[in-house]
């Protein structure tokens, strides 16, 4: 089994070599799921022509692993509101570039395709959750068959007016919070039995 060095070794392009190693350092580990993130986030940038610095937003089908490169190198974090995560548990992210309110955007779907997958078994093992296979056997596959594996489409997005915070004070616990719906239990107390 290859280690990270040897793995990052054989990539060619200083360019990608380096951003996968602030992934890595970031994630704390050679993560598939990362790998893959950073993958469709290289996707997007070529079908919608990002350019450096500009605002981006992203909406990923899963928690685990696939939003960090978005993260480190496009700085869409859930802090910014530019990370939106609905967790699917699904390979898969929406991209678009900023627009003003009630604009429509074209943004990219794109997911990692399990008919695609087939043609590495090894790797198709691991992302159908078949067989326990190390993350270092996964990275090899994935740069070998790079944008081979994704499936993608274009959709058209309408950009929401930024809601107004509306702050209050919960009526059980007595602690602040932003009642988007006018609520005034948050949402904490609500879900107590």
């Amino acid at each position: 089994m290859e280690s990270i060095e040897d793995i990052l070794n054989k990539i060619k392009d200083p360019k990608t070599r380096e951003e996968l190693e602030k992934i890595v350092k970031f994630h704390g580990y050679l993560s598939s799921g990362a790998c893959i993130g950073y993958q469709m986030l290289n996707i997007a940038r070529k079908q919608l022509n990002i350019k450096e610095g500009e605002k981006i937003f992203v909406t990923a089908e899963t928690q685990n692993c696939l939003p960090d490169p978005f993260q480190i190198l496009l700085g869409s974090t859930t802090g910014t509101k530019r990370l939106t995560v609905k967790d699917y548990g699904k390979m898969a992210v929406t991209v678009n570039k900023a627009a003003a309110p009630e604009e429509h955007v074209k943004g990219i779907r794109i997911f990692l395709d399990p008919k695609k997958t087939e043609k590495y078994p090894k790797l198709h093992a691991w992302y159908m959750n078949y067989e326990k296979v190390p993350h270092e056997e996964v990275w090899p596959l994935l740069v070998e068959a790079g944008e081979d594996l994704y499936s993608w489409e274009f959709i058209d997005l309408e950009v929401q007016h930024k809601k107004k915070k509306n702050v209050i004070i919960c009526k059980k616990c007595g602690e602040a919070f932003i009642s988007w719906d006018n609520n005034d239990i948050c949402t904490s107390c609500s879900h107590k039995t």
